[in-house]
């Protein structure tokens, strides 16, 4: 799909900053470990679908030290998160990428959560967005792994319940208010907590 944006949306693979909620289970430094290893994993699996431009949106911004030593691919571009919750930070990028000309035909906006969202399922959902306003790939506690925007409205990421069993069912609401049509993709598992753990795939 031509104009077509992945960003996805990442903390440093820092101890003590990215998926805090595995220390109980890996340590700090296992959990870090883990959050580099699904960094490049969905950086790699984004590059290989061939769709679209990847763009890494960081918390803290690229140029902090938090960054210094992981490795990047050269070939995509790199913004910062700022400030605000997720749903401030995914609204600003999405629209950056909408005013960014006619070129921005649409956006997949992905975490690293979800080792099993690989390049198969991008290009499903690159298609799927040629037919469709908005799609999104639920998880099994109630968030989403993928969320797709051919159009921008604020309202889709303002006032949600943030980590919370409601996010897609509430993101769903907001763009059935909108009369936007959405497409459903299969449901996904994200690796957020102790237990999730068995959802990620052999040889990790």
């Amino acid at each position: 799909m031509s104009g077509l944006r992945i960003i996805v949306f990442a903390k440093a693979p820092r101890p003590g900053l990215a998926k805090t909620r595995l220390i109980p289970a890996l340590g700090a430094a296992g959990a870090a470990a883990l959050a580099a290893r699904m960094l490049a994993h969905t950086l790699e699996q984004a590059r290989a679908s061939g769709v679209a431009a990847v763009e890494l949106c960081a918390s803290p911004a690229p140029g902090d030290a938090a960054w210094g030593g992981v490795e990047l691919p050269d070939d995509i571009a790199r913004t910062a998160q700022g400030e605000g919750d997720l749903g401030a930070r995914m609204a600003r990028a999405a629209q950056r990428a909408f005013e960014a000309g006619e070129s921005c035909a649409g956006v997949l906006l992905i975490g690293t959560d979800c080792p099993a969202l690989d390049a198969a399922c991008l290009r499903q959902a690159a298609n799927a967005l040629g037919e469709t306003d908005a799609l999104i790939a639920p998880t099994a506690d109630g968030g989403y792994a993928l969320l797709g925007l051919r159009r921008f409205d604020a309202s889709v990421f303002a006032d949600i319940a943030w980590s919370t069993p409601a996010v897609a069912t509430t993101t769903l609401a907001r763009l059935d208010a909108l009369g936007w049509s959405c497409t459903r993709l299969t449901l996904l598992y994200d690796i957020d907590e102790p237990a999730d753990l068995v959802h990620l795939p052999p040889g990790w």
